[in-house]
Formats: structure tokens, C-alpha cells, sequence
């Protein structure tokens, strides 16, 4: 029961150093005067944004793609 109790925090913390460098890439897009730096700062954003998604606490243990309904494998 500890092991369950750690997860959680664990992807906390994830999330909210994902936030974090996500904040820091939008301010970065916003104050950069460079057009191809603002580029990558927006793609970076978008990335950290996805792997975000991926430690959302709705998932359990595995990522799951593809879901059918009524399919069993």
C-alpha cells in the first residue's frame, strides 16, 4: 500500500515541472525577438503539452492508444 500512496506524488511533481518548463517555453516564444527561435519554442510547448497528457492521473499504468469497445484481446 506505501508503493500506491508514492505514485501519486511522484507524477505530481512530473506534472508540475511539466507546467513549469511549459510556462518558461511561452515566455521565452513571447519575448523572442527571433522568428525561428519563437518557432521551436511554440513546437517545444506543444511536445512538453503531449508528454503532460501522457502523466495525467486518469491513467493507471499503461498509456492505452486504441481502445474498441466489445473487443476483447
Amino acid at each position: 500500500m506505501a508503493t500506491k500512496s508514492q505514485r501519486p506524488k511522484g507524477r505530481e511533481n512530473t506534472v508540475s515541472l511539466l507546467d513549469a518548463a511549459i510556462d518558461v517555453m511561452n515566455i521565452a516564444e513571447k519575448t523572442s525577438s527571433i522568428t525561428p527561435a519563437k518557432a521551436v519554442f511554440a513546437t517545444v510547448s506543444v511536445l512538453l503539452t503531449m508528454i503532460k497528457v501522457r502523466f495525467s492521473p486518469f491513467y493507471d499504468e499503461m498509456f492505452r492508444v486504441h481502445t474498441w469497445p466489445g473487443i476483447d484481446d
